[in-house]
């Protein structure tokens, strides 16, 4: 996503108006978005296949999909903001963006800030190395080796967990070319993702270990009365596109799979 958008400078100078619009309005959330006419989604736009360009540079993916969904069962229109990944949750807050749908992991740091939608997908994070490296077999093989994953990820934090020093970067792809010319010893990130990179791209790359417990996605929403009936809605048509098939259907365009359950 060559356009992604810089959102420093425009969160310090947008929060104190949102924060004046919002506390004068008797309307919740909700009433807000449907009397705008418009739900704001943040999403990374470079996170294939969750949210990309395809080729004729049109955002597409699983989560643009989902996100899309939402908008119409709420009877409105759809904008979409490509954020990097370490300015989606900090947006989120300052209300540059009504909801995000970014692959987000339910933790439960983030549950003190954050009200979750039920997950609408499932996934296991993987530990990948080069496929000519013999050194690193498990999670614990980390300690004392080289990680690079995206700023402020849940990925990041399991690599500094296992006692790796972490490099931070904005993309997979950067992170898997660190580990491809030797400035990382490896990389955490998303099975689906990973496996969608490696059918589009390849690489002399291997899976080594993957984590026991699946990943939950769902949406956050700041926390709150003001978000309660919007976060009933997004359930409401989560459970929906469960209910008749459509989120499935999505997950196997997307993931060639059902990761819904």
């Amino acid at each position: 996503m060559k356009k992604i958008f810089k959102i420093g400078m425009s969160i310090l100078l947008s929060v104190g108006l949102i924060a004046c619009s919002q506390g004068t309005s008797s309307e919740d959330h909700l009433a807000r978005i449907k009397k705008a006419g418009v739900l704001k989604v943040g999403l990374e736009g470079d996170w294939q296949p969750f949210g990309y360009e395809d080729k004729d540079g049109n955002l597409v993916g699983y989560d643009v999909e989902v996100a899309k969904a939402i908008a119409e069962h709420l009877g409105v229109e759809i904008e979409i903001i490509p954020t990097a990944w370490d300015g989606l949750l900090q947006g989120l807050e300052s209300g540059i963006f009504d909801i995000v749908v970014n692959g987000v992991d339910v933790t439960e740091e983030r549950q003190k800030t954050f009200d979750f939608s039920e997950p609408y997908a499932y996934d296991h994070a993987v530990l990948i190395v080069r496929e000519d490296n013999n050194d690193i077999k498990t999670f614990e093989d980390l300690n004392g080796k080289t990680t690079a994953n995206s700023t402020g990820s849940t990925y990041m934090e399991i690599g500094a967990s296992f006692g790796a020093e972490v490099k931070p970067v904005d993309t997979l792809a950067e992170t898997l070319n660190l580990v491809e010319i030797g400035q990382a010893d490896a990389t955490i990130n998303a099975n689906t993702s990973y496996i969608d990179y490696m059918s589009n791209e390849g690489g002399p790359f291997k899976v080594v270990a993957q984590t026991e417990e699946a990943t939950a996605y769902a949406i956050p929403l700041k926390k709150g009365q003001d978000n309660t009936s919007l976060l009933a809605e997004i359930n409401t048509c989560i459970q929906k596109m469960k209910g008749d098939g459509s989120l499935a259907q999505l997950s196997i365009k997307y993931f060639t799979e059902d990761l819904t359950k």
